[in-house]
């Protein structure tokens, strides 16, 4: 089943305060120009769902989209590029920075790199400051038609001994993704849909546990 086949907009927010009481929710970040709304279209088998800018960093706004199973997408702003005046970039990382370290409804969070430059800088850092969440991460290497099966190999093996130290800290995964290819997407959905699984699960174990210290002696 794709747990994102039938994803609806549910609405945009620029400020915390406007964010909707949702029950749990998976976000998706990257570098700008790293393949982000192509791979969140290709996911939701829509053409236009998240817009794909050819202006790198124009997608300023939190968007939140609707899944069927009763949780939540959220499409994150890119970061690393952005031809903006500096007050606009400014309310922009703490709007995405305090959303990435403040939100209890995030579970987990899907970051997209260019699977021909992974890695970099900016992404290190957002693995740093994600990781005192506790909460998993699932790395997509995007565009990997881009890369021969040799190099894609290659550079799968490359990324996941680079993060074996980050993997000693949180849960994080990684794999090759393909929008134009439609390569990955029952790896994406099978990661995911194990971390609402497991959100349900416990949710489930503390509601029973609320019921039975409810109930009279």
């Amino acid at each position: 089943m794709n747990l994102f086949q039938n994803a609806k907009f549910f609405t945009t927010v620029n400020h915390l305060k406007d964010l909707p009481d949702t029950p749990a929710e998976i976000a998706f970040v990257g570098r700008s120009n790293a393949g982000k709304s192509s791979a969140i279209n290709t996911l939701t088998n829509h053409v236009r769902l998240a817009y794909v800018s050819k202006t790198p960093g124009r997608t300023q706004h939190i968007n939140f989209f609707e899944l069927a199973g009763g949780g939540f997408m959220v499409d994150l702003p890119g970061y690393g590029y952005a031809q903006v005046p500096e007050a606009v970039r400014a309310h922009w990382v703490k709007l995405l920075g305090d959303y990435l370290q403040k939100r209890q409804q995030l579970i987990g969070l899907v970051l997209i790199m260019d699977a021909r430059h992974p890695l970099k800088e900016l992404d290190l850092r957002m693995l740093d400051f994600f990781h005192i969440t506790g909460r998993p991460v699932h790395i997509l290497l995007s565009k990997a038609d881009k890369l021969s099966k040799n190099d894609q190999i290659k550079t799968l093996a490359a990324v996941k001994k680079s993060l074996k130290p980050y993997a000693e800290r949180q849960q994080i995964s990684v794999q090759l993704f393909s929008s134009l290819k439609k390569q990955g997407i029952e790896e994406v959905n099978t990661v995911v849909g194990k971390w609402f699984a497991d959100y349900q699960a416990a949710a489930g174990e503390v509601d029973s546990e609320g019921e039975a210290a409810e109930q009279p002696e």
